[in-house]
């Protein structure tokens, strides 16, 4: 695995998103994995709060995770990633 700095990695992926998403608002598909905790779960979906956002959620097999998908219109790539930084306070969260 790459041993890439927070920053370094928001930056690339700004890059990535300016590239590819011409107009604004757009929608984007936000993907998370948390370990099955209600609290962290309602924590995440809190930050996506009255943003028409549709939130669909999965098990693992197991039930110990739980895949989290996103898909939420964001008006620029500098708001997608300040809600990664957002996400990325909650303990034990994987950003895809």
């Amino acid at each position: 695995m790459e041993n890439t700095k927070p920053e370094d990695f928001y930056k690339k992926l700004k890059a990535q998103i300016d590239d590819t998403t011409t107009v604004w608002p757009s929608k984007y598909l936000f993907k998370f994995i948390l370990l099955t905790d209600d609290g962290k779960i309602n924590t995440l979906e809190n930050l996506f709060n009255h943003m028409g956002a549709v939130i669909t959620k999965k098990l693992s097999k197991n039930e110990k995770y739980t895949s989290i998908s996103i898909l939420v219109p964001m008006d620029s790539s500098d708001a997608i990633i300040k809600k990664y930084q957002e996400a990325g306070t909650i303990d034990g969260i994987i950003s895809l």
